[in-house]
Order: C-alpha cells, then sequence, then structure tokens
C-alpha cells in the first residue's frame, strides 16, 4: 500500500495539526500507511500543548505531489486553505466540521464531516466506534484542539459532543483540572506582544471568495485588546501589504479576548457598506467594529458575511 500524507490547512492552528496526527495515527492502525504532516510552523499555543505532552511537531511540507499520489485532508476542504498542489493529488479521505465550499473530487472518498466544535471531537469519537485506544499524549494534544477551538467550551460552536470528548480525553490523558490547564494554555497564546504584525494579523488568517470578493479573515486571541490595537497603524500596514501581494480586496481582522469572549474587528480594504450590513453595526472612524459575544470566526463571522456578500 501506498503511502499517503494527512495535513490540515495553511497556517496551522492547534486543531490542524492535531487532527493530522490523530487520523494519521488512526489510519495506520487500520492498516493505512500515513503519515501526519502540516502546512505551516505550530504557533505558539500549539507549541505549549506539544511541550506539554511531550510530542513533535509533524514535518512541515510546501507541495505533496512531489512526494505522494494521494491525500488525506483533515479539519479543511477548500482548494485555497489546503496545499497548493492540491489539484495534483488524489483525495482520499475527508474529516472535517467546517462548510463545504469549492471542493470536488474526480473519485469517490470516504468523507466525515459533522458541525461539531473541533474536528478532534470528531476523530474521538471514530477512535471510540472502532475500539482503537487513544495514547495518552495524543489524547492530551486532542484535549488540547478542543479547548482552543471552542475557547475552553465557551464558543457558540460547541456541542455536548465537545464536552464528552474534553471529559473522555482529560481522563485518557491525565489532565485532572482541563479548566485551569486550558486557561493556561489559551494564555500562552495569546502573548501578542510577542508576536510580529504578520504573526496577528495572518498567523491563525483563512481565504473566501465571498459574491466575487477575495478576502482573508484573520483571528487573534488576546487577553487584553488593547495589546492588539495599540499597533493598529503597523497592523492596517502590514494588512495592505498583503493584500497587494496576494490579490485579496478586503482584510479582516478578528481580535478575540479570551477571558469574556468579546471581539472587535478591524477592517481594511473595500466594501466596508456590506461588511457593516453583515453584522448591523457601524465600522467607527478607526475601521473598527466592537461585537461583543462574538468568538467563532466559522460560525459567526462567515456566515453573516457570506449573506452580506452573496444573498
Amino acid at each position: 500500500m501506498e503511502k499517503e500524507l494527512v495535513f490540515g490547512h495553511q497556517k496551522p492552528d492547534t486543531d490542524a495539526i492535531t487532527a493530522a496526527m490523530a487520523f494519521s495515527y488512526f489510519q495506520n492502525q487500520l492498516g493505512y500507511e500515513t503519515e501526519a504532516v502540516a502546512l505551516g510552523e505550530p504557533n505558539p499555543e500549539t507549541e505549549y500543548a506539544l511541550n506539554k505532552f511531550g510530542m513533535k511537531a509533524p514535518r512541515v511540507i510546501k507541495t505533496a505531489a512531489n512526494e505522494v499520489d494521494k491525500v488525506m485532508l483533515v479539519d479543511h476542504n477548500e482548494p485555497q486553505q489546503s496545499v497548493s498542489d492540491i489539484d495534483k493529488v488524489t483525495v482520499t479521505h475527508l474529516v472535517d466540521h467546517h462548510r463545504i465550499a469549492n471542493f470536488n473530487t474526480a473519485q469517490p472518498l470516504w468523507a466525515t464531516v459533522r458541525p461539531y466544535g473541533c474536528v478532534s471531537t470528531i476523530l474521538t469519537e471514530m477512535f471510540q466506534q472502532k475500539h482503537i485506544d487513544i495514547p495518552a499524549n495524543l489524547a492530551g494534544m486532542m484535549l488540547s484542539a478542543i479547548i482552543s477551538d471552542t475557547l475552553l467550551l465557551n464558543s457558540p460552536t460547541t456541542t455536548d459532543h465537545d464536552r464528552e470528548a474534553v471529559e473522555y480525553l482529560a481522563k485518557v490523558a491525565g489532565v485532572a483540572d482541563y479548566s485551569k490547564y486550558g486557561v493556561e494554555m489559551l494564555k500562552a497564546g495569546a502573548n501578542v506582544d510577542a508576536k510580529s504584525d504578520t504573526e496577528i494579523v495572518d498567523g491563525d488568517a483563512k481565504t473566501f471568495e465571498l459574491g466575487g470578493t477575495k478576502m482573508r479573515i484573520g483571528q487573534v486571541n488576546a487577553v487584553e485588546l488593547e495589546d492588539v490595537f495599540k499597533r493598529q497603524a503597523d497592523l492596517e500596514k502590514k494588512m495592505k501589504e498583503l493584500m497587494d501581494q496576494n490579490g485579496y480586496q478586503l482584510f479582516i481582522l478578528i481580535a478575540t479576548n479570551i477571558l469574556n469572549s468579546d471581539s472587535e474587528l478591524l477592517v481594511v480594504g473595500d466594501n466596508k457598506d456590506k461588511v457593516e450590513a453583515a453584522f448591523n453595526h457601524k465600522l467607527d472612524d478607526n475601521n473598527r467594529m466592537n461585537l461583543p459575544g462574538v468568538v467563532s470566526r466559522k460560525k459567526q463571522v462567515v456566515p453573516p458575511l457570506t449573506d452580506a456578500f452573496e444573498g
């Protein structure tokens, strides 16, 4: 059996890297030959979790077709979020929790897509259904991924499946107080003073095509939003630079306070009126918009933008 690569989206977060590691292990137990890889270096939050559970990050690849003919995708399906030569390989498996968009294959595939808060929750249930034991250190990473994607179970994307998976994984991983650990991990990833301008605006960013508008939506977590916006002039400059380089017509940065689950948008580019219509809020003179209770790009930001740009 030929080897397949397993990977998550570009600019990988904790779930993208963990899901690749977990699904690769899962598939190997079923007799496949796979390797987990990543489409970027781990961020500080992911590094914290990797160090905590004594695991090594997957190697980073730029292209896949030079190594394999087949791949397995986790935590994404949109081509612009995937490896650059995704059109040159066959996708055999998909495990995801996002919308399906611009995704098609020449052949049938195994696909598991569930509207959970985290792919690692889906994978937890897949392990359980196949009666495959999860190693303690991998369970710790999967626990970390769910905490990350759901902001410690506070995101509106959180389901009962996520809550049950967290309880289960914490026991397997030997984490006595997952709430305490979760806060420590989230804070490790929320130190914006240690991040460059590029890391803040583009470290966790995804590209979307909505109504003919190519937009980049980034998100950064912080303990104090002022830590982000005290650098606004430099951040806007970097956003405009990335727009020029990549042909984005709109760049939105979501700055999220991990302690009170509020966010503030910084918007640069065209069609700001549609952004205002999407959230029924006006941008202030500083191109910012306060959105209390908004923490999820997937559930609370992209859907209203889709309605505004494509409706």
